[in-house]
């Protein structure tokens, strides 16, 4: 990829350890899923609890038809669940945004980020699992 300033910014494009690129809209949304390998049916961590950020200029606005109004702001939000989002940051251009992701993205994977108080209803056996799957990746 090259940036608005002709650099070759597919270095800094790439997630950090953990993370896998899920989907890249040229010029549009970007996804990161963390650790998939181990968010699924199969083991005691549902998929549908991955941690997630998506990078979009999306409104975030919460109108029926909102979201498909482009804005010019970036947002870098991390969800834990469908409903629950730990993070959420904002940035004047995509570029910045993908470098913004990729920081928090470190940072979860660090242990850096505060997820437990993202949940209003405590899910203790849960955020342990997911404390030990941090844990593990940080210990590679």
């Amino acid at each position: 990829m090259t940036g608005t300033d002709g650099s070759d910014e597919s270095a800094a494009a790439d997630p950090p350890d953990g993370w896998k690129l899920w989907n890249d809209e040229p010029h549009g949304r970007r996804i990161l899923v963390y650790r998939p390998d181990v968010f699924n049916e199969g083991n005691d961590l549902p998929a549908e609890c991955i941690p997630t950020i998506l990078i979009s200029n999306r409104s975030r606005a919460r109108r029926p038809g909102a979201s498909r109004r482009p804005t010019d702001t970036w947002h870098v939000a991390l969800t834990l669940e469908p409903e629950v989002e730990a993070a959420v940051e904002s940035y004047e251009s995509r570029e910045a945004a993908v470098a913004g992701a990729n920081d928090l993205a470190a940072r979860f994977a660090d242990g850096d980020v505060d997820y437990r108080a993202a949940y209003q209803l405590p899910r203790e056996a849960y955020l342990d699992r997911l404390d030990a799957v941090v844990r593990e990746q940080t210990d590679r």
